[in-house]
């Protein structure tokens, strides 16, 4: 299918860098490292994309635009979130989650 790499290899690791990403999200204070671990997770939808798209239409490629979109718009994402990041930490000069909330005055 993929010169020799089956699908569950590809499905394995995507798993893996899903639930990684979620742990990441979930357990982590500061906010660059959520932001990282929100880009494994979208990563992790990219590669189940590209590997259900190769067997299950190898001809097409709409997994493949589904992907260069969804890049498209981590970038545009993660753009935003550091500029907002730079923000908040110019002004609190701490970029932990649980700080967060002197920004409500």
């Amino acid at each position: 299918m993929f010169e020799g790499v089956p699908l569950n290899w590809f499905l394995i690791t995507a798993t893996l860098m899903f639930f990684i990403g979620i742990y990441g999200f979930l357990v982590r204070k500061n906010l660059i490292t959520m932001l990282m671990s929100l880009e494994l997770i979208l990563n992790s939808v990219n590669i189940n994309f590209v590997a259900f798209n190769k067997l299950l239409y190898p001809q097409h490629l709409e997994g493949m635009f589904f992907t260069v979109f969804i890049i498209a718009v981590a970038a545009a994402e993660a753009s935003v979130a550091i500029a907002i990041i730079i923000n908040i930490y110019r002004r609190l000069v701490n970029i932990d989650v649980e700080n967060m909330n002197e920004m409500k005055n």
